[in-house]
């Protein structure tokens, strides 16, 4: 304990010897956020704008966007700003500032896409009964739930992690986490530790579990109706797997690697996992739900261009 620090600012040790090709990582971060914050605009304002799109479905798809807007700008600013600058410090403020957005973004998405997993099961296996279950109230409250709950057990984890006394300063990664801080510490983490992979754990399991359960009695209503319910079922249900299955995996992998000691390549793998799921699910949801569903494909004049592009440029058989 005779090391014990408060420090003001932490450094951000991975910027250090760049050279010249930060400039390329500069331009490929400001590209990537500009899609992403132009695809996600795109959609929310096209949802709020049309009537017809007032539908508990398209309003989950509308804070899913919000969500990789809100998590976005918790690493794409500061990221830009590191990669040009020669000092690459982040005061002890801003650091937790940016752990609270970033993983409050992360357990917002699982929970949004459980929530979505709830609506498409209500909407096929009790289609009589859905626009009872599913009034505008009941998807106000579930939309409440679903960030309320990531944003009540972050804020407990960032609060048990602020109080920890400190033997350092440098973080060797390219934004704030939790796990970077808490491994500075002078004293045993193994309650920070429990707390963090406690939260993470049951997060995933229940909103795994959740869907899961959702999707196994919507392929049981399936499998016993026509090929035009399935078909249809098949178009709505379809994007939201793929986004949940890729979203969790590489979520769940980034809390895993990031606490063990690595090798060089498994170092790598890390820090493409601890990048993915906050870049990759933002950039891609909204082309995944803009272009396969066509109520938003046709009143979203950005994807129907993109899908006639796409469709010309097909070759023909």
């Amino acid at each position: 304990m005779e090391n014990v620090t408060v420090p003001t600012h932490f450094d951000m040790t991975l910027y250090k010897d760049q050279g010249s090709i930060r400039y390329v990582y500069f331009l490929f971060t400001i590209i990537v956020y500009l899609a992403i914050l132009i695809f996600n605009t795109s959609i929310i304002v096209v949802v709020i704008k049309e009537k017809s799109l007032h539908e508990p479905m398209y309003i989950f798809i509308s804070c899913l966007c919000l969500n990789s807007l809100y998590g976005s700008s918790g690493l794409f600013p500061r990221l830009s700003i590191d990669l040009l600058s020669d000092y690459h410090l982040i005061t002890y403020p801003a650091c937790f500032t940016q752990i609270y957005v970033i993983y409050t973004y992360t357990l917002s998405e699982l929970t949004v896409l459980a929530t979505m997993a709830y609506d498409r099961y209500t909407a096929i296996c009790q289609p009589l009964h859905y626009h009872n279950i599913m009034t505008m109230r009941m998807t106000a409250a579930l939309i409440t739930a679903s960030f309320s709950w990531a944003f009540f057990w972050k804020a407990i984890i960032v609060y048990i992690t602020v109080r920890l006394p400190l033997c350092g300063n440098g973080i060797i990664r390219v934004y704030c986490s939790t796990w970077s801080v808490v491994r500075l510490s002078c004293v045993p983490t193994g309650f920070n530790n429990a707390m963090g992979l406690s939260v993470v754990v049951m997060t995933i399991g229940l909103c795994v579990g959740f869907t899961l359960f959702s999707y196994v009695r919507i392929l049981i209503v399936c499998k016993r109706s026509s090929s035009e319910i399935r078909g249809k079922a098949l178009q709505t249900c379809l994007p939201h797997i793929i986004t949940f299955v890729l979203y969790s995996l590489s979520f769940f992998c980034d809390i895993v690697l990031s606490r063990f000691d690595l090798n060089l390549a498994m170092k790598i793998v890390s820090y493409f996992f601890s990048l993915e799921f906050i870049v990759i699910p933002p950039l891609l949801n909204p082309l995944i739900y803009g272009l396969t569903l066509p109520e938003i494909r046709r009143k979203n004049p950005l994807f129907r261009c993109t899908a006639k592009i796409a469709a010309i440029s097909k070759p023909s058989k």
